[in-house]
């Protein structure tokens, strides 16, 4: 899982006491992910799917953008609160590249309930995004690969309505990027993605430390 950075187990442990608690089919998904897939840390905690639903709730969100689907976690928790806003005219569209976790995602998504609220979409993610109307969206969560960052901020910009908001997963990368001798591809995008997002007019933006590092930019 995803964890934020710098908590200990016990501040952690009481952060996901006092909020409320995961949906039954979330729990699940979680706890499943993290006993059997290969990379669980790539799931986001249950404080900062509340933080992203609390966020969609403000927003009135309605339509829903998600690059990197993994297991669904995400998703689910997004469709769960849309759902409860809007019923059945709620939208997901969740952009992956890999059938099996699209597959296991939309098993949590029926239990759910939700699963007809959400077009998954198995391509690349810019693909994806191309073909999606102007000002189409809500609200928009980018968790996927890291040197794309930069192409999905520039979709986003485009698929936002205004006073829409874009999420960047990761922006901290477990603090490698505050280290100048770290120069790996994924750090640099991302390093990238942060001073394109400070520079963009066109955004209000705030880097935050929630999880493992999320930035928030909201179209003007």
């Amino acid at each position: 899982m995803n964890r934020s950075l710098g908590l200990t187990q016990s501040v952690e442990a009481y952060i996901r006491a006092v909020n409320r608690d995961e949906h039954e089919t979330l729990v699940r998904c979680r706890e499943e992910t993290q006993a059997h897939a290969d990379r669980p840390q790539m799931q986001v905690s249950p404080e900062q799917a509340a933080f992203m639903t609390f966020l969609a709730r403000m927003l009135n969100a309605q339509t829903y953008v998600e690059v990197g689907v993994f297991t669904g976690y995400s998703a689910l928790a997004m469709a769960l609160a849309l759902k409860d806003m809007h019923g059945d005219k709620a939208r997901v569209i969740a952009c992956d590249i890999s059938e099996s976790f699209i597959a296991q995602a939309q098993g949590y998504w029926r239990e759910a309930g939700v699963d007809a609220l959400i077009d998954a979409r198995i391509a690349p993610a810019e693909q994806t995004l191309a073909g999606l109307p102007d000002a189409s969206a809500d609200i928009m969560f980018v968790d996927a690969d890291k040197t794309g960052y930069p192409a999905y901020f520039e979709a986003g910009a485009r698929l936002l309505r205004p006073g829409g908001v874009i999420m960047f997963d990761n922006v901290l990368w477990n603090g490698a990027v505050a280290e100048p001798a770290e120069g790996s591809p994924d750090t640099q995008a991302l390093r990238r993605t942060a001073q394109i997002a400070r520079a963009d007019k066109r955004f209000d933006i705030a880097f935050t430390s929630i999880g493992d590092g999320l930035l928030l930019c909201r179209k003007r």
